[in-house]
């Protein structure tokens, strides 16, 4: 791994908790390797592109990085009822990260959705470039997605691969048909994948409670969050 600059952002308004204050520090690599970046990912640590990040909160530690063991996995109704409704509908394909028209409107239009309903920022349409940056570009080979009804792209997520695992880095759907619950959908897909490649975790990421985007990660169980003190245990009350 080759780094090119540490810094902490200023604390600024969280945009997961309403009147909490976050910071993150960044790490900017000019690459690494896939078993570098685990290491990483097991620290707490996530990336977009050549930029890697973790929550460094002055007064809160309420992100919680959640991993779930592949081999123990059992889907409640809920997921079960997902499957059903997805697995003979919609067609996955793992491909190479490329930009398209297809997924800058897919991915605006997920945004404006989040934005209107949600209460997300509204950050206006992603231009080639920029979309690039955030899921093309890459410091080692990452897996693109991209989820079809029939012809119709309806959902494109990013995931890198490395010995231990899984991790889900972003996933976007088409609001229309957001009664598929695709990002469950996905999420069971990668549980799927990493059985069949006899890879032990899957990482989703953070876990933010209170959080209304970031809660459904704990429906995934059993799951493990990384402790204060740097290790993994089984968790039944995220």
């Amino acid at each position: 791994m080759e780094s090119l600059l540490v810094f902490t952002s200023p604390p600024s308004t969280c945009s997961y908790l309403p009147g909490r204050r976050a910071a993150l520090t960044y790490e900017i690599v000019a690459w690494m390797t896939a078993a570098e970046y685990q290491e990483r990912l097991k620290a707490g640590w996530r990336r977009f592109g050549f930029s890697l990040f973790r929550p460094t909160c002055p007064s809160c530690t309420a992100c919680q990085s959640l991993r779930v063991p592949v081999a123990a996995f059992k889907p409640d109704r809920s997921q079960r009822r997902c499957l059903a409704a997805n697995a003979g509908d919609v067609r996955l394909e793992i491909g190479a990260p490329e930009v398209t028209d297809d997924k800058l409107d897919l991915y605006d239009r997920f945004h404006a959705f989040q934005s209107d309903h949600v209460g997300w920022n509204d950050h206006g349409p992603k231009s080639a470039a920029d979309y690039a940056e955030s899921f093309v570009d890459n410091p080692f080979v990452t897996q693109e997605w991209c989820y079809y009804l029939s012809e119709k792209l309806v959902g494109v997520g990013y995931v890198d691969r490395f010995p231990e695992g899984l991790s889900l880095i972003y996933f976007f759907h088409d609001p229309d048909e957001r009664t598929r619950s695709l990002g469950t959908f996905n999420v069971l897909s990668a549980l799927r994948v990493a059985g069949e490649q006899n890879l032990p975790h899957v990482y989703l990421g953070y876990y933010v409670k209170g959080c209304r985007s970031l809660e459904y990660k704990g429906r995934f169980r059993p799951h493990e969050v990384l402790g204060g003190d740097g290790a993994w245990r089984s968790a039944v009350d995220v």
